[in-house]
């Protein structure tokens, strides 16, 4: 019979066979290296990687000579660039007569004599009477009291009665599920007891093997110094009193210019603020500085540089440029400053629009104010009725029969055994130990019942 590992065993998942080292990691030192990978790729033999096919990306000198040339060289032509006429700016000549200071909002917004607007509201007419007051507000004489009837409730009378004897019959609950004594499970947890050690402690340190006292010199105290005086008074000048020697000067000056209202009959000042502020100030020439006469050192100069040195001519073809030769045409027609869109949008005149005004849409009123509002002349009174209730009568369910205890639960349940892990029990029952693989896997046999002949 085929024996079954102690995973297969296992009924409800939570019991596994302890792991321990594999055959390739027996001697590596490395605690449970088991993986899925391990077990489904095997190693193989002393198989070598396959060789790489691409080239060495190495360096490769170039065997030619050099040229002097370059592209830029080659390539590169120079035009002879006209400079371009600046145009001279036109003398500014004043113009003749006085300056016009009227402006849009003057010419297009005229002063109108405005009428003080007339009130609609009538003037208060004190009316003296010597008669007594009927002082009768509005509300008392709109608003009076109305007889209103108390509506009768639409509730039907309660017709329960509580019983008075106590309620004797039990409930399902207690019939199905009796007191139960409860057994206490057994404690496998190791009985964790001190056990006192039979040898005599040890109090020896480390500290106290390794420390050696010293005996410590005393301190000398060093006597304090008494405070001593100094000889020389002290003395409170300081640069404040030394610096300043109170001179009196002058007040600043204001430098605002006067207010002067412009009037429109005034002729334009040419005079402004900056000009009256700012006065022209005489500027000292800046002073220039004396060159040093130049020397000249002595002996000859060498003009050789390290190129002129190192470099070594050769004899080599001029390259041929790449770049195609240019072939402009000179025009010499006049140009045409037409476009496309100069012909397309052409300036249009734009007048100038006049004042947008609303026209008055709601009319005034006509007529002396009546003291009648909307509500009071669109309300009509209604008589209240009261809504009819839906609502079922709230009375109590009586049956003649006896009392039935039984429910569905009671009938249709079914208890079943709990069934107990074979794996729990350290010798599954109906299992015989076999062996242990080196993967750590636990076999066990199974063990057929023995049947008695007759």
């Amino acid at each position: 019979m085929r024996s079954r590992c102690l995973c297969q065993i296992c009924t409800c998942g939570r019991h596994r066979c302890p792991h321990e080292t594999t055959r390739i990691y027996e001697n590596s030192g490395v605690y449970c290296p088991t993986t899925e990978y391990l077990e489904k790729y095997p190693t193989y033999g002393n198989v070598l990687p396959a060789q790489s096919v691409k080239p060495k990306q190495g360096f490769r000198a170039y065997g030619g000579k050099m040229e002097g040339m370059t592209t830029f060289k080659s390539d590169y032509r120079p035009y002879e660039i006209a400079r371009q006429p600046r145009r001279a700016p036109e003398e500014y000549k004043p113009k003749e007569g006085q300056i016009d200071l009227d402006t849009t909002y003057k010419q297009d917004f005229n002063s109108h004599e405005v009428q003080p607007v007339a009130l609609v509201r009538p003037s208060e007419r004190p009316q003296v009477k010597k008669g007594k007051l009927d002082t009768v507000p509005t509300y008392k004489d709109d608003y009076r009291a109305w007889d209103i009837q108390r509506s009768e409730l639409s509730k039907p009378q309660q017709s329960y009665c509580p019983p008075t004897v106590k309620f004797g019959n039990s409930t399902t609950f207690q019939d199905d599920y009796g007191p139960q004594e409860l057994q206490p499970r057994q404690n496998f947890k190791p009985i964790c007891a001190v056990k006192p050690p039979t040898a005599p402690f040890h109090g020896d340190t480390s500290h106290r093997l390794d420390y050696v006292p010293y005996q410590l010199e005393s301190k000398s105290a060093r006597p304090k110094e008494a405070y001593r005086p100094p000889a020389q008074p002290f003395e409170d000048l300081t640069t404040h009193r030394c610096a300043f020697q109170g001179l009196l000067g002058e007040s600043a000056k204001i430098c605002r210019p006067a207010h002067t209202r412009v009037t429109q009959n005034a002729p334009f000042a040419g005079s402004t603020e900056f000009r009256d502020s700012f006065q022209p100030w005489e500027i000292p020439a800046p002073d220039v500085r004396k060159v040093p006469e130049y020397v000249p050192p002595p002996g000859a100069m060498q003009l050789h540089s390290t190129s002129q040195l190192d470099y070594v001519p050769h004899q080599a073809a001029r390259v041929a440029p790449i770049r195609p030769a240019s072939h402009r045409r000179s025009k010499r027609c006049p140009f045409q400053g037409t476009s496309t869109m100069k012909e397309d949008f052409p300036a249009w005149a734009s007048p100038r629009r006049g004042l947008i005004k609303q026209q008055q849409q709601l009319p005034h009123p006509s007529g002396t104010f009546d003291g009648v509002s909307t509500f009071r002349s669109h309300y009509v009174p209604h008589k209240l009725v009261p809504t009819e209730s839906c609502q079922p009568p709230n009375a109590p369910f009586r049956s003649s029969g006896p009392f039935d205890s039984v429910t569905m639960y009671s009938t249709e349940y079914a208890p079943k055994k709990r069934e107990v892990c074979p794996a729990s029990y350290p010798s599954p029952p109906g299992y015989v130990y076999e062996t242990t693989n080196p993967r750590g896997h636990r076999f066990f046999r199974r063990v057929l019942p023995t049947v008695k002949a007759f």
